[in-house]
């Protein structure tokens, strides 16, 4: 378990409903390698953005642990030390894509990767590369409201390749697209991911898309995001 890329424990999370208690994950463990793949299905509301969220330190569990590059996080532990490592893993070595692209209204899509690639430490001189292997390298100089959602999603994948991650966690990352863009942009999700190596956790609701990873934890029987 040690050389795995991410582990996770006894995942426990509840959500307050009222004066109600409502269970979101029940014990959850799971383990990836490096380079490995692994598909978290389950409906809408099964807790699958909740784990993504605790895997990258967004939130914290009621308890259970998660280790991942090397660094243990347990249960509700909380200080400024554990929100610092949790942040500088973030933006040097998890790469998060939403169900919603994540892109600075302000910057172009060209700034917007440079300064992703600039927060983790990485060439910036790359970035118009990355806009191009995604099909909107012409497009660099737009800005997110200039641009489609396909192609604001796109912008997201090139912001966290090229941070050069260890680790992708994709939420859902075609869910308010049409088919055809949706299937373009997993097919450069998974050539990227097995190309550099990185480990991908990837929710969705697709059973053909969670076929095409190595792995797969069914959620389904949880109740709520």
């Amino acid at each position: 378990m040690t050389d795995a890329l991410l582990t996770a424990c006894n995942l426990t999370k509840q959500f307050r409903s009222g004066t109600q208690r409502v269970p979101v994950l029940d014990d959850i463990s799971l383990e990836l390698s490096r380079g490995g793949s692994l598909a978290l299905t389950g409906r809408s509301g099964s807790g699958k953005s909740t784990l993504l969220n605790i895997l990258c330190g967004l939130e914290a569990p009621d308890a259970g642990s998660v280790r991942v590059l090397g660094q243990q996080f347990e249960g509700t532990a909380s200080n400024a030390r554990i929100e610092s490592r949790w942040a500088t893993l973030r933006r040097q070595q998890i790469g998060v894509v939403f169900q919603e692209a994540n892109l600075m209204p302000a910057l172009s899509l060209l700034d917007n990767v440079r300064l992703r690639a600039r927060l983790a430490g990485q060439d910036q001189e790359n970035s118009q590369d990355w806009l191009a292997r995604l099909d909107i390298g012409e497009l660099a100089h737009r800005y997110p409201d200039q641009v489609s959602g396909g192609q604001r999603q796109r912008a997201a994948l090139a912001m966290a390749f090229a941070m050069k991650p260890s680790l992708i966690l994709a939420d859902e990352p075609t869910g308010s697209l049409d088919r055809h863009t949706a299937e373009a942009v997993i097919e450069q999700l998974f050539e990227l991911q097995s190309r550099y190596g990185c480990g991908l956790v990837l929710a969705t609701h697709d059973s053909e898309l969670a076929a095409r990873c190595g792995q797969r934890l069914d959620l389904g029987h949880l109740s709520r995001d």
